[in-house]
């Protein structure tokens, strides 16, 4: 699993870390009992405080997604994520506000933007 930071998306990188490590279980590219990076090996990585890191597994471990086990690493629970239906409306509405902006930034229509997306459903 690869973390991505959008440093112009406007959501805290602690939050994206969440949402990234739910989805990615979430579309299985990570399974319970899966091993994540280390706090410190993650910060280097996506060239963040350590303190972002440690909140965002903090939080996933309140909400069961993560457990630590002392000396042994962070590992994902065997419980799925649950991603809340706000949540979820929220992040969708994230990707599409980024979506239209980029394809304006390339001078794309919300018409140019709909019909790619048709085509591709299409031939998916």
């Amino acid at each position: 699993m690869e973390i991505r930071l959008d440093l112009k998306s406007g959501v805290p990188f602690y939050r994206q870390i969440i949402e990234q490590i739910k989805f990615a279980m979430a579309r299985g590219d990570l399974d319970p009992g899966d091993r994540l990076p280390t706090v410190r090996q993650l910060a280097v990585d996506l060239s963040v405080n350590p303190n972002t890191v440690v909140r965002a597994y903090r939080e996933l471990e309140i909400e069961g997604v993560l457990e630590t086990q002392q000396g042994t690493g962070t590992f994902l629970s065997h419980q799925p994520p649950t991603i809340d239906r706000i949540e979820r409306q929220r992040m969708l509405d994230q990707i599409l506000t980024d979506l239209l902006a980029r394809a304006s930034s390339y001078g794309f229509s919300l018409d140019d933007v709909l019909e790619g997306l048709r085509q591709r459903k299409e031939s998916a």
